[in-house]
């Protein structure tokens, strides 16, 4: 069954012209407060690192309390919604990134589905499931939903905002009008996951959802195929031991160096924040970026309770640093996005907790490098969930750096004839014109380099163990 939940488009989109005027004359696109902001809180995260491990629990010690006899009906108080806003352009597709396929010919969409209606055959529940749509995925998001009315899962939707793109000179909003087509197509953005709030509430799901007895919403991107439904943090949340219920819920997990732009819980005013790298000075990236100084980094999975977000924006006290992201649009013009994070909201809702997960609840898919080791044996799938390889020695993944002749996910399927064995890889790096054959076998460092104007052909059955593959087809032990 699919609902769609919207406020009207002329309604919103007039309100939100209103208020790119409204920004120009009263200086608010000028004002650079939230960067301010953002140092002090950065500064205070800097003196004192480890200030909020008071408000983090391992979650080795929430999985420990075991789950009761009743997780049927703690479980139907769960609403599990994705963020999918976002388009596939980044990895050379059209529509929503939610329609990539990633696993077996499955999408993000149908594992999401598939572990859903697993969750509710199993337990004999009724969690359902809720898309936060934006203009530019609604409409093709809403024509594959159809293929779903026979499961087990209830799928909602509702759509984030519509808003004005700034000129960055002018300060003023760039569409000539409200409309969303011809040459105004690209004077629209959706502001960040950070509007689901607002978002949600207008739309009535919230309070068709809470009529219901939903009590939690677990949110998650949806291009995360690690973020599945935690049947220990939700009986944390349901049955806190110490009888307080948490209001929000951040799961973080330890930062490696792959992880080094993602945002970090600090301590600021005896409340949780988030900082992230888009708040830090400049000429504090690098110390932002460090391991060994902020050792956790935000997975984006958070848990927050439905009565605390309605009460929070009936009062309108939800309260997120803005990110200024300036853009370059096609035709060179210089805009400016305002928008702000999901998980910003944290120091707005009482009894905020962080929870130090496994680093398996964080496996996003952003590029094509990603892909590859989702699509490998590394990984098995089982009811549209993955879990590392038991054969798999490490429980570390690999890290896998392709080049840009594979940054398009038609051209990256077409140089692999099948995905090679990587149960004992530790480092891929591909660069220039190479192609996989046939049952390829990676282990420890591989290197692969195509010199400009070559080509290398990695022939079926190879086993490259610690090797370096150059432009002239020399293999080096590495």
């Amino acid at each position: 069954m699919t609902t769609e939940a919207r406020i009207d488009a002329s309604d919103e989109n007039q309100c939100l012209v209103t208020l790119g005027l409204h920004g120009y004359s009263s200086g608010l696109w000028r004002t650079n407060t939230p960067c301010r902001g953002g140092r002090r809180i950065f500064e205070n995260a800097w003196r004192d690192a480890d200030s909020c491990y008071r408000w983090i629990q391992p979650y080795e010690k929430i999985k420990a309390r075991g789950l009761p006899d009743n997780i049927a009906s703690v479980l139907n108080k769960l609403v599990v919604v994705k963020l999918n806003g976002g388009l596939g352009t980044s990895m050379g597709c059209k529509g929503p990134k939610s329609l990539i396929g990633v696993r077996n010919e499955n999408t993000f969409l149908d594992l999401t589905v598939q572990q859903i209606e697993h969750l509710n055959k199993t337990y004999n529940t009724d969690v359902p499931l809720v898309l936060m749509n934006s203009f530019n995925t609604d409409e093709d998001t809403k024509k594959i939903l159809q293929k779903y009315s026979h499961t087990r899962v209830k799928i909602y939707t509702f759509n984030q905002s519509r808003y004005p793109r700034i000129n960055k000179e002018t300060l003023l909003p760039i569409a000539k009008d409200v409309s969303y087509s011809g040459e105004n197509t690209e004077c629209w953005y959706p502001p960040g996951h950070g509007d689901i709030y607002g978002s949600f509430y207008n739309s009535g799901l919230l309070d068709n959802l809470i009529a219901e007895g939903k009590e939690y919403i677990f949110v998650s991107n949806i291009d995360n195929l690690g973020a599945t439904v935690d049947l220990y943090i939700l009986n944390h949340l349901m049955n806190p031991p110490n009888g307080k219920r948490c209001e929000f819920v951040m799961e973080v997990t330890n930062k490696t160096r792959a992880d080094v732009k993602g945002g970090t819980l600090t301590q600021y005013e005896n409340k949780l924040r988030l900082v992230e790298i888009a708040q830090v000075p400049k000429a504090h990236v690098d110390e932002f970026k460090s391991v060994s100084k902020f050792k956790i980094f935000n997975t984006n999975n958070l848990w927050i309770a439905l009565s605390a977000i309605k009460r929070l924006q009936e009062k309108n006290a939800i309260d997120m640093e803005i990110i200024v992201n300036p853009k370059t649009l096609d035709g060179g013009l210089n805009v400016i996005q305002l928008e702000t994070a999901v998980g910003a909201a944290i120091k707005s809702f009482e009894n905020s907790l962080g929870i130090n997960v496994p680093r398996s609840r964080f496996l996003p898919v952003k590029t094509t490098s990603d892909l590859l080791l989702v699509m490998s044996n590394l990984y098995s799938l089982n009811a549209g969930s993955l879990t590392m390889s038991e054969k798999r020695e490490f429980p570390t993944v690999p890290l896998v750096k392709l080049g840009s002749s594979f940054t398009k996910v038609q051209d990256y399927l077409r140089r692999f004839e099948s995905i090679p064995d990587m149960l004992e890889l530790d480092h891929l790096t591909v660069s220039g014109d190479v192609t996989f054959g046939k049952n390829v076998s990676l282990k420890g460092t591989v290197i692969i380099i195509a010199n400009h104007g070559d080509r290398i052909d990695i022939p079926a059955g190879a086993v490259l163990e610690n090797k370096i593959v150059s432009g002239n087809l020399r293999i080096l032990d590495h």
